[in-house]
């Protein structure tokens, strides 16, 4: 026998050796052991199907069989263990993965596979199904997931079924699942606030259908759920011809004077303050992502653009499309059916009155009537199909006149002037109405605030800001008026300003972090934006959001063809 070698003390020539294969080619040893029935210690019995394993795979990899296996439980020392409540072929699904780490996720499977893998506390496997229905969602079958999901404490895919019913709420109402609610089921519905509907009249048309889908029984309950129909928001017209028409409408005495509480509503604008309720609450559906588009405006030296780029606020890029036909600063920018319209605005030369529109879908722009007046340092709003053009400037002299502007026989109307002539004052929609904030007449900057009401055509006065100010931001965001920066004849603002229409009151919120003049302002995916500007040194590029949980502004990517000056809208993406 030859002499052993000998070698030195020295543990720091020592080396390790590793075989990173071992632990997934010893579970699979396993695995083809268990299905030749050899070694297997423990057998799981669920209804008439038995199953065969080794506790020390089932103990390592399911964390349900872990506590079981590992402290005093009876089942600890059993040869067969009965299981109940659960779908055996789920079981053996996830007796299978515990040996080879794989499982396949079907439409068939999913659903049986989720509640075994959240009885055996079998987390990672729960949030693949989970991801798997979340990729399958559709209005056929979101309210479905989203009653599962509750009963599975699925809490990610809760929130992504409440989510889709949310930004898809037209097309889930007439589901057959929507049908099939049940009374408790359909009011927590109804009483959400983030619905996303054109106008209430659409949770009008699910509320009648899922009455007559089980008419005998739910009529009786008419009464009482009638009210979750939010009447004050919809149109007098529809309130006559369309709501107090229906049978059952007229049929229930309490129903006949919810709608006559509506018609009052806009009747009378003067007692809206005592009218106020959750009926009167707009809808939002903050949840709707869509595409920041920042249009015309000004270079650094203060020449007018027609460039455009559009902004996603999930890459967080801004990006070049297609530039206007006309160069546009002080631009009136707003969207309607998914459209984008540049409306008026200043070329370098003269005030203007033409109009173009961008389509998204053809990726060209192409113009429409132009206006009755010219004007640039106007605001314009969208509300029901039409688009509104207010004040401005014509070269002469601030304008209080309003104008607007119907698509389908594209022509533009006069409808009844401002009480005050105002340029470079902030206009949006509110509630159904539409406010026009600050201004100036060309003498003096204004802090106060009036809406005009489409169904009365009139102008009404309501509380004004608690600073004067004039080229300011102002968006409707969460059923209030946000608006912010802006000029008040000494200082150039950064500060912001919130109204709320129940309380005809406005509160400040967190200062941006930068001074605006000429900032566009748009709410996007539940934040608000205020981009470009200018600070009374230069025109700007940057780009701040506010987050309303955090009461915060912070810098997001700055424009890349802008210095300040443009008209901002936002086209919602398909959901």
């Amino acid at each position: 026998m030859a002499p052993s070698p000998t070698l030195p003390d020295d543990m720091s020539d020592s080396v390790a050796f590793c075989m990173n294969d071992l632990p997934a080619d010893g579970y699979m040893a396993m695995e083809s052991i268990r299905r030749q029935g050899k070694l297997c210690d423990v057998t799981l019995k669920v209804d008439d199907h038995k199953f065969s394993a080794h506790r020390i795979v089932l103990a390592a990899s399911i964390p349900y069989f872990h506590a079981m296996f590992t402290t005093d439980m009876v089942e600890s020392k059993q040869e067969e263990i009965t299981m109940s409540g659960i779908d055996p072929s789920a079981l053996e699904v996830l007796v299978n993965f515990s040996y080879s780490g794989r499982v396949i996720i079907n439409t068939q499977n999913v659903l049986s596979i989720l509640a075994c893998a959240n009885f055996l506390q079998l987390q990672v496997i729960k949030e693949a199904c989970c991801s798997f229905l979340k990729d399958r969602l559709d209005p056929s079958n979101c309210l479905g997931i989203r009653r599962f999901a509750d009963t599975m404490v699925c809490g990610d895919l809760f929130q992504a079924s409440t989510s889709f019913l949310h930004k898809q709420f037209v097309d889930v109402s007439s589901s057959d699942e929507f049908m099939m609610l049940s009374k408790v089921e359909f009011i927590e519905i109804l009483e959400m606030d983030e619905l996303n509907v054109t106008g209430e009249e659409q949770v009008f048309d699910a509320f009648i259908g899922w009455v007559k889908h089980d008419e005998q029984v739910r009529q009786e309950d008419m009464p009482e759920l009638f009210g979750l129909v939010r009447l004050p928001l919809i149109r007098p017209q529809v309130l006559t011809d369309h709501i107090s028409t229906e049978e059952r409408v007229k049929a229930c005495h309490k129903c006949r004077d919810l709608v006559d509480e509506a018609k009052d509503y806009h009747l009378m604008p003067e007692r809206r303050s005592m009218l106020q309720s959750k009926r009167t609450k707009p809808r939002c559906c903050n949840d709707i992502s869509g595409l920041i588009y920042a249009v015309g405006g000004l270079t650094r030296s203060g020449e007018s653009l027609n460039a455009v780029e559009v902004y996603e606020p999930v890459t967080e890029k801004w990006s070049i499309t297609k530039p206007m036909t006309t160069r546009r600063s002080r631009v009136g920018v707003t969207v309607l059916s998914g459209r984008l319209y540049a409306v008026g605005g200043y070329d370098g030369q003269s005030r203007l009155n033409t109009v173009e529109v961008f389509d998204p879908s053809s990726y060209e722009w192409w113009d429409v009537a132009p206006m009755n007046h010219r004007r640039s340092a106007l605001g314009v709003a969208a509300l029901d199909g039409r688009v509104y053009a207010c004040g401005g400037y014509d070269g002469i002299s601030s304008l209080s006149s309003v104008e607007c502007y119907d698509p389908e026989t594209n022509k533009w109307y006069v409808v009844a002037d401002m009480t005050k002539s105002r340029s470079a004052a902030g206009v949006a929609v509110l509630s159904g109405e539409i406010f026009a904030a600050g201004g100036h007449d060309g003498l003096q900057i204004f802090s106060t605030v009036e809406c005009f009401n489409r169904f009365t055509g009139r102008w009404t006065v309501v509380q004004p800001m608690q600073s004067k100010r004039c080229r300011l931001g102002v968006t409707s965001f969460n059923g209030k008026l946000y608006i912010c920066g802006g000029y008040d004849g000494s200082k150039f603002l950064n500060t912001v300003e919130v109204y709320d229409p129940v309380a005809n009151t406005w509160t400040y919120a967190a200062p941006m972090n930068s001074r605006r003049s000429r900032v566009a302002l748009v709410a996007n995916r539940g934040r608000l934006y205020a981009v470009g500007g200018y600070d009374g040194l230069t025109n700007l590029n940057t780009v701040e959001m506010y987050n309303p949980q955090e009461d915060e502004w912070t810098f997001v990517s700055p424009m890349q063809s802008h210095e300040g000056g443009v008209g901002v809208g936002v086209i919602p993406l398909s959901v």
